[in-house]
């Protein structure tokens, strides 16, 4: 998808984007990259990018429901996460005509491997678009609490009626043929995690809110859902390929990956304490949700909160738009086909928005079943297929994470799809 390029530099506003991009564009590996002339600022600000997004509102109740010492479990599926990056630049070095992530599933275990990763991909941006909308429609229901829609006999609450609305607004900009422009406003996500962080530290020291709650030391039966939501932080391997191409002086992306989780772990884990510290155990799955929409500081949080997933819907669907057309290759090139498939989507995304309209629980499930998976386990898996010979010790490294990424996969699953049947019968 061409709206993911900016110039000469990758500007990625999540982490699944481009290199999915790169695998619906062309099947048969036949992409020809931009030249490896990017520096290692440059590497290190897209890398970043792709790190920060809409995680951040979640880690205060990732916090919150497996109490202070699961902050620890923040830093290890950082350190994992961390370390299956490295993982994912060994197996390029191992072969050079790799240029995706789908590649190294492919040069793993074949088409089968390329078919796994790209379905995680595609899922995985699907669910996380999916998830805009209920972010969009619990803050503008927070923000405007008396609005409702009714149509005839047919009346929708707030939530209801602004996800329709947001859908609405959006539906054109995902129509659109040329997205560049989009791309560059949704480069900006470290800046909005930056703004939304400080807003709140704001809303927090001089606003009256205050950091006077204790919380609980541990839950443990909040630890599913909390190294969920932080594996939802981390899920930016996709990219790294591209990153890697991309840079000038490959020997330093090692230090580039240590400098972007660096960065963005300190800022999930001053969001995380900073939020814990403000609401304890009341804080919502949207840190925003919670602030007093009468101060502009709260205003400017909410409103780039707000702003940001609006910028990125499009670019983030448009790879699950290409790999759904792609299904039809006789009508795909068709104006009103192309219309169809678009406004079908985001149809269904609105249904399921309506039908499971929990942020929170549709994150961790993201988070532990998507993002754990496409992080963690399979850059791990297809390491020791591509490598096997030539591990030695390390092998018990790559194994025990496995086997810890494959708990946080089923546990986190069950108890996210637990919370969210629950949530469904007795209603939100």
């Amino acid at each position: 998808m061409e709206g993911g390029v900016c110039d000469d530099n990758v500007l990625l506003s999540h982490p699944l984007l481009e290199n999915q991009s790169l695998e619906t564009n062309n099947n048969n590996n036949k992409y020809s990259t931009n030249q490896a002339n990017s520096s290692f600022f440059k590497v290190f600000f897209n890398g970043l990018n792709a790190l920060s997004g809409v995680g951040i509102l979640s880690v205060p109740y990732a916090l919150a429901s497996g109490g202070w010492l699961s902050v620890t479990l923040l830093f290890v599926v950082a350190i994992a996460a961390f370390y299956t990056g490295i993982l994912i630049k060994r197996c390029m070095e191992n072969d050079s005509t790799i240029r995706t992530y789908p590649d190294i599933g492919e040069r793993a275990f074949g088409k089968v491997g390329r078919t796994v990763i790209s379905t995680f991909m595609c899922t995985e941006l699907y669910l996380v678009v999916t998830g805009f909308l209920i972010l969009e429609g619990d803050n503008l229901h927070n923000l405007f609490p008396e609005l409702k829609l009714g149509v005839g006999s047919l009346s929708l609450g707030g939530k209801e009626s602004f996800v329709l609305i947001v859908a609405l607004v959006i539906l054109p900009t995902v129509c659109l043929d040329d997205l560049s422009v989009l791309s560059y406003i949704s480069a900006t996500g470290v800046l909005a995690s930056v703004v939304i962080l400080v807003s709140i530290l704001w809303v927090g020291t001089f606003d009256g809110v205050g950091f006077h709650c204790k919380g609980d030391l541990l839950n443990l039966s909040g630890i599913p859902t909390a190294v969920s939501l932080f594996g939802f932080c981390y899920c930016a391997h996709p990219v790294f390929p591209t990153l890697y191409n991309s840079m000038q002086k490959k020997h330093q992306f090692s230090n580039v990956l240590l400098l972007c989780f660096l960065c963005s772990t300190i800022g999930y884990a001053s969001m995380a304490i900073i939020g814990y510290l403000m609401f304890g155990s009341k804080v919502e799955s949207q840190i925003t949700l919670n602030l007093p929409t009468e101060r502009l500081s709260s205003m400017i949080a909410i409103y780039t909160t707000m702003v940001n997933p609006l910028s990125k819907y499009a670019l983030m669907l448009e790879p699950v738009v290409n790999a759904t057309e792609s299904w039809f290759p006789i009508y795909h090139k068709k104006k009103y086909f192309k219309l169809l498939i678009r406004t079908g989507l985001v149809a269904s995304q609105v249904i399921v928005a309506l039908t499971v309209p929990f942020f929170g629980y549709l994150m961790s499930l993201v988070g532990a079943f998507l993002s754990i998976s496409a992080s963690i386990t399979l850059p791990c898996l297809c390491y020791l297929k591509i490598s096997g010979s030539h591990l030695r010790g390390e092998g018990l490294l790559v194994v025990g994470t496995i086997g810890f990424s494959i708990l946080v996969t089923i546990f986190g699953t069950y108890t996210s799809l637990l919370q969210i049947i629950h949530g469904s019968v007795v209603g939100y």
